[in-house]
């Protein structure tokens, strides 16, 4: 063997001995990587089993005969809906099909005399479901749905000044007679045939919300956004009993509604009733108030750049152009 082969061998097996500890070295380092990848797994099938454990008991006590542990049941679930993104949607369909079931029919109430509502106030464990409702984070729904349709809610509030996080919600039919909802985001809310009369809704979110066919007689809407807000009518039904099709005119009636300083930009409110509402300062640019009732309404300092008044009633009507 020449001397320059005898030093290429010495060297490589210098070489070798050199780069033995990095292998080893490397080999811990993957070993190690492999353990704690292993332990992060097992720790989250561990906390998914603990999290479906708490979401069982906690379903199990909304069942409960008594008040307290059905409230306890709704406050656990929304620390799992704060815990976990991924178990958020069932607990928001669960809190919303809890609050439905539990609430009184609205088909009862909407009959009942306007006199003596001013006291009524919704369960107190429907009141914990729906203030859980509201105060979640929507942009962790996942298609979820809030229907809350046919439910009488006469005198909801929240307590606190917590945001009211609602948008999309179904409150078809809905009695909200005398509710608090101050600056509620209820965009593209339903609520269609919805009775609203003497509610609050100063500030609130009701852009694209679907009004026809509902009463908003006596509603505090300041600073209301109803933008884009379809309360039109017309189209046709079909009656359930019958089968007769017919035509509908369920518009909606804002009558001695307060819409002052309200967003109603190209809002579509043809055969409205707005008969003696206020709507001072308020925005109508390019808003649809053809065939309404405008009598003695009170536009004056609104924006109305666009505004269609064509047959609309004016008698007494302030601040509208001649």
């Amino acid at each position: 063997m020449s001397r320059a082969e005898t030093q290429g061998r010495i060297q490589w097996v210098t070489l070798v001995a050199v780069s033995l500890p990095g292998l080893a070295a490397l080999g811990a380092l993957l070993f190690t990587w492999m353990q704690v990848g292993q332990a992060s797994k097992e720790l989250r099938i561990s906390e998914h089993g603990q999290i479906t454990s708490r979401f069982n008991a906690a379903v199990g006590n909304l069942g409960s005969q008594s008040l307290d542990i059905r409230l306890g049941g709704i406050y656990a679930l929304q620390r799992i809906m704060q815990d976990s993104a991924r178990d958020h949607p069932t607990v928001v369909s669960v809190l919303a099909a809890f609050a439905q079931q539990h609430a009184e029919s609205s088909t009862k109430s909407l009959k009942e005399p306007i006199g003596g509502t001013y006291d009524h106030a919704p369960k107190p464990d429907v009141r914990a479901a729906i203030a859980t409702l509201a105060r979640r984070d929507p942009h962790r729904d996942a298609g979820a749905v809030i229907d809350l349709s046919d439910t009488d809610l006469r005198g909801l509030r929240f307590p606190g000044k917590a945001s009211i996080a609602l948008p999309g919600v179904s409150l078809y039919q809905a009695d909200l007679r005398w509710a608090f909802l101050d600056g509620a985001d209820l965009q593209k809310a339903d609520l269609h045939s919805a009775n609203l009369d003497a509610a609050y809704l100063e500030g609130a979110n009701l852009m694209g919300a679907r009004l026809a066919g509902a009463s908003l007689s006596a509603t505090t809407l300041k600073r209301a956004n109803l933008r884009g807000a379809d309360v039109t009518c017309g189209g046709v039904a079909v009656d359930p009993e019958t089968g007769e099709v017919f035509e509908r005119l369920d518009c909606v009636n804002l009558e001695h509604a307060s819409l002052d300083g309200a967003d109603l930009r190209g809002a579509k409110m043809s055969d409205t009733n707005l008969s003696n509402a206020t709507l001072k300062g308020a925005d109508l640019r390019g808003a649809d108030l053809a065939r309404s009732n405008l009598t003695n309404a009170d536009f004056r300092g609104a924006k109305l750049a666009g505004v269609k008044l064509e047959d609309a009633k004016r008698t007494g009507a302030l601040g509208l152009p001649q």
